[in-house]
């Protein structure tokens, strides 16, 4: 067997196991959300909260840390394995499960306090405006959203990663031209530690408004060709050129406008299957979550077909500005080999998990320049 057919093989077990694992979480994430519900325990957490807290508004705070708490403790075996015992058995990461740790932390709080904002205005409007709630709602959340994206760059992602200014020099001219050929304008260029916690290669263009940058991972800076970094960075720009982002917020907006409708128009029938009364009620929140889920899993195909295209197309753009046909293919083959990124997956995999195209069908494309 050649050292090719040997990474392809690990390849497809790497994301063999990494499908499986997604799919055994989302069924326990329902169990768990159907039992909690069901059983009763949501409500018996609530009402006990609500003899012991004197402060009724110190009760939706803690509810949640409750319930978030024993979701992290059962689903904790599922977490640990897929994201540090599976990426250490296929040598993508180095990180010491102190610092994994940490990280689990960090994340755990910040999706707390967003979760607390989100679920707090949920039930703020819909105690206020029983038959608008759903749209109002919608509009909350699409806008907070935004101020996430912009606030990203600046605030969460350095409480991951150490950012610094691009020291290359000449990389980061190279990058500044290319942005200002693509009339794209960014604050500017920067570089993350990322071998700290994984192996893998990436590079993103975020942030909103003042706050849009480049950032560079270590992993793909040290290991990219100038030419290679170019086409992968004319790629996320041609996403902003492409109005990409707009076209996802107008579709993720869509999503949650007719997500909130459906609760609205269905919430009751539901809420009486679980012996609830109604959704401004703390023990509800598992059935909203319930409606989420199985929603997510309606949409989501149809959210990464959308996102197949627009990726599809911005990898034309970067090819037709930058005509670097050669690196566009050689970087291709190395984030495959460096992610362990499975090059032609089944039909129904790429339907369900793939938001970019597998990466032989974006060499493909090639072929027609």
């Amino acid at each position: 067997m050649t050292d090719a057919d040997s990474l392809l093989r690990k390849a497809k077990s790497y994301s063999s196991q990494k499908y499986t694992l997604n799919i055994i979480g989302t069924v326990y994430l329902l169990v768990l959300l159907i039992v909690f519900a069901g059983s009763g325990l949501s409500r018996i957490i609530e009402q006990s909260l609500f003899k012991i807290l004197v402060n009724p508004l110190v009760v939706l705070p803690v509810y949640l840390v409750v319930i978030a708490s024993v979701y992290y403790l059962l689903e904790f075996p599922l977490n640990f394995y897929g994201s540090y015992v599976l990426e250490h058995k296929f040598a993508l990461s180095k990180q010491k499960i102190i610092n994994w740790l940490s990280d689990q932390i960090k994340s755990g709080i910040i999706s707390y306090i967003i979760g607390l904002v989100l679920i707090g205005a949920f039930y703020y409007i819909a105690g206020r405006n029983p038959y608008s709630w759903w749209f109002i709602i919608s509009l909350f959340w699409i806008f907070f959203s935004l101020i996430l994206a912009r606030l990203t760059p600046i605030i969460i992602i350095p409480l991951f990663f150490k950012y610094k200014k691009l020291s290359d020099e000449d990389l980061r001219s190279r990058i500044m031209n290319l942005a200002q050929k693509m009339k794209v304008k960014i604050l500017d260029c920067f570089e993350i530690d990322f071998s700290k916690k994984t192996l893998k290669a990436n590079a993103a263009f975020v942030g909103m408004g003042k706050t849009r940058r480049v950032i560079l991972a270590d992993t793909l800076k040290d290991k990219y060709s100038a030419d290679e970094i170019e086409v992968i960075l004319a790629h996320e720009f041609a996403h902003y050129r492409l109005k990409h982002l707009w076209k996802l917020i107008l579709f993720n907006s869509s999503v949650t406008i007719i997500l909130f409708y459906l609760i609205f128009k269905t919430s009751s029938l539901a809420l009486s299957f679980f012996g609830l009364n109604s959704l401004s009620e703390f023990a509800a929140l598992p059935v909203m979550l319930i409606y989420f889920t199985l929603f997510g899993l309606i949409t989501q195909p149809l959210g990464n077909f959308l996102s197949r295209k627009l990726e599809k197309n911005a990898d034309k753009m970067a090819l037709e500005v930058t005509g670097k046909k050669e690196a566009f293919v050689s970087m291709m083959n190395k984030l495959a080999d460096q992610n362990l990124a499975d090059r032609k997956p089944h039909p129904l995999i790429k339907f369900f998990f793939f938001d970019h195209p597998p990466i032989d069908e974006r060499i493909e494309i090639t072929k027609d320049f």
